[in-house]
C-alpha cells in the first residue's frame, strides 16, 4: 500500500494513493481514527487496505495539497554524516562508533509538491536528500535481527539545512535543521510489503534537473537495522515515529563554490521503489 495525508480545502484527510487515483478512507474506520497516526497506533493499516477494496479513487493528485505522511509524528529523528565519504567532508575524518543524532519538529516540514522556504536570515540554504522509514509499532530494546519488523514502511525526505545555523551552539545542529517550512517528506509511506528493505535502495537528488547526489543504502555507515536497534537503547520508537536516516556526498555545501538554494529552484528526491519528492523554493516572506 501507498498511505498518505493530505488536504482538500483547509480539512485534512487520509488513505491510500493508487495507480487510478486517491482513495479517501477518513472516517471509514470510525470517529476514533480521525487521522493516520490514530490508525497507526491502533494497529489498524490492514484494515484501511479492506475499506479501500473495490472503492473507486475520490481525488487525483492534483484536487489535493499532500501533507507529510504522518504530519504529527512523536518524533522526527535524524542521522547526520551517514554515508561512505561524508566524514571526509568534515575536519575529523575518523569513523564514528555510534551514530550522530538530532530531532525535527513537524513544523519545519511539507508534504510533497508543496512550497519550501528559504529562511530570510541566510543565504546557505541545503538541499539533502534522504530514505526515512516510519515506525508501525511501539518497540524499545529491539535487536538488529528483528529491527525491520517493527517498520511501517518507507518514504522520501528533503531534509532543508541553513548552513550557517548549524554551529551557533558549540556542538548542535538543532537550528539549522528546524527553521519552520524548510523541508520535507512525502510523498506517501510505501508498506513492507511492496519494498524490501534489505536490498540496496539507490537514492537521487537533483537540483533544476541536475542530479547532485547518487548513491545506494548499502554504502549506509549505519543502516537501518542498526539504527533502529541502537535508537531503542535510549528510546521508545512509538507508532507514526520517522527516522531520516543520512543523506549521501553531493550537498551544495561541498560544491566549489558552494551551490546553494535559491528562489525558483526544484529539488527533486527519488527512489524507484519508493516514487518522488518534488518542492519548489521560496524566499520566506
Amino acid at each position: 500500500m501507498k498511505l498518505l495525508s493530505f488536504e482538500v480545502g483547509d480539512t485534512a484527510r487520509y488513505g491510500i494513493a493508487r495507480d487510478d487515483g486517491i482513495v479517501d478512507l477518513t472516517g471509514a474506520l470510525g470517529p476514533d481514527r480521525p487521522d493516520l497516526l490514530s490508525v497507526l497506533r491502533a494497529g489498524e493499516v490492514e484494515r484501511l487496505a479492506e475499506a479501500a477494496d473495490g472503492k473507486p479513487a475520490d481525488y487525483q493528485a492534483g484536487d489535493i495539497t499532500f501533507l507529510s505522511p504522518v504530519p504529527n509524528p512523536e518524533k522526527i529523528l535524524c542521522v547526520g554524516v551517514n554515508y561512505l565519504g561524508r566524514n571526509e567532508e568534515y575536519p575529523d575524518p575518523q569513523a564514528a562508533q555510534y551514530p550522530s543524532l538530532f530531532y525535527r519538529h513537524p513544523g519545519s516540514i511539507v508534504g510533497h509538491d508543496v512550497d519550501i522556504e528559504r529562511p530570510r536570515v541566510t543565504k546557505e540554504f541545503d538541499y539533502e536528500g534522504e530514505v526515512t522509514l516510519v515506525i508501525g509499532r511501539d518497540c524499545r530494546y529491539v535487536s538488529e535481527e528483528d529491527a525491520l519488523d517493527v517498520v511501517l514502511g518507507a518514504t522520501l525526505c528533503q531534509e532543508g539545512t541553513v548552513h550557517d545555523w548549524l554551529r551557533h551552539g558549540k556542538f548542535n545542529s538543532t537550528q539549522g535543521k528546524n527553521f519552520d517550512r524548510t523541508g520535507s517528506i512525502g510523498p506517501w509511506i510505501v508498506t513492507r510489503d511492496e519494498i524490501d528493505l534489505s536490498v540496496p535502495l539507490e537514492l537521487t537528488t537533483t537540483v533544476n534537473g541536475e542530479i547532485r547526489q547518487q548513491d545506494t543504502t548499502d554504502r549506509m555507515i549505519f543502516g537501518f537495522t542498526r539504527l533502529i536497534s541502537y535508537i531503542t537503547r535510549f528510546a521508545t520508537l512509538r507508532a507514526g515515529d520517522m527516522l531520516v536516516t543520512g543523506t549521501p556526498t553531493g550537498t551544495g555545501r561541498w560544491h566549489d563554490p558552494p551551490q546553494w538554494l535559491v528562489a525558483g529552484d526544484v529539488v527533486e528526491v527519488s527512489v524507484p521503489q519508493i516514487g518522488l519528492i518534488r518542492n519548489r523554493i521560496v524566499d520566506e516572506t
